[in-house]
């Protein structure tokens, strides 16, 4: 009871303060973030299609490799484990 009475008196003490003046329009502030996030949108499209650019090549399988990824089908060379 005591702590709801408090935030009460709080809350009507707030209401009375200036509030803090801001260095450019409160619209503004929502058209900056739009036109940053416009602009990253159009750097991420401009590399969209990067990997486009060459014809796939096919891996060869190298049995040096640390993480094999163990789908050759049997075409790389087949290393005795001991």
């Amino acid at each position: 009871m005591m702590l709801t009475q408090l935030a009460g008196v709080l809350a009507a003490a707030t209401e009375h303060e200036e509030k803090a003046p801001l260095f450019m329009p409160w619209w503004m502030f929502g058209v900056s973030i739009f036109v940053i996030l416009l602009v990253l949108m159009f750097v991420t499209a401009s590399f969209s299609n990067m990997g486009n650019r060459h014809s796939a090549v096919e891996e060869s399988p190298d049995p040096h490799r640390q993480h094999t990824n163990k789908h050759d089908h049997g075409e790389g060379e087949k290393i005795p484990h001991f």
